[in-house]
């Protein structure tokens, strides 16, 4: 998979791309393994390449999302200013990852700032993705006859004709 074929990096340009998968490194995950805990020091964010990483907080570790289609960014704590990451990730099967390291990947960013803001843009348009199925979840009820399309912040019609 190229950086770029995640909804995360969408619209940003091939050159970007580029230099930021520079800044990459894949990881391999087996099942089981805690990828990061919520309140450490938020270093890297990741985006899924394979498999499936639930996302908890708390002691009790309440999954709040289960990031599983490649592409999906997630422990972007890093990317927003915080210092240690909200909530823990895990892997429930082995997984295959990107991850990024929060200092070279500003640097790219530096450079670059009519894509970083392209990215910034996605980051946003994740984020609000969600936020509204939480909303939704919370809620019990669909958003007006539309789904969340897996955290893209794009929505899908349940009805053909819209």
């Amino acid at each position: 998979m190229y950086v770029q074929q995640a909804n995360f990096f969408f619209g940003t340009s091939m050159t970007f791309a580029n230099e930021i998968m520079k800044t990459a490194e894949r990881e391999f995950h087996p099942t089981g393994t805690v990828i990061f805990k919520e309140g450490e020091t938020a270093e890297h964010f990741y985006v899924l390449l394979e498999g499936r990483v639930l996302i908890s907080i708390g002691e009790s570790g309440h999954v709040v999302y289960i990031v599983s289609h490649g592409g999906e960014a997630f422990g972007w704590s890093s990317l927003v200013g915080r210092e240690r990451y909200s909530a823990s990730a895990e892997s429930v099967e082995p997984t295959t990852l990107m991850s990024f390291k929060r200092e070279r990947f500003h640097q790219v960013l530096a450079k670059d700032p009519v894509n970083g803001m392209v990215l910034y843009k996605g980051l946003a348009n994740t984020l609000a993705g969600r936020l509204l199925e939480t909303y939704r979840m919370i809620s019990g009820l669909s958003l007006s006859g539309q789904t969340v399309a897996s955290a893209s912040g794009q929505f899908m019609s349940d009805d053909p004709a819209r």
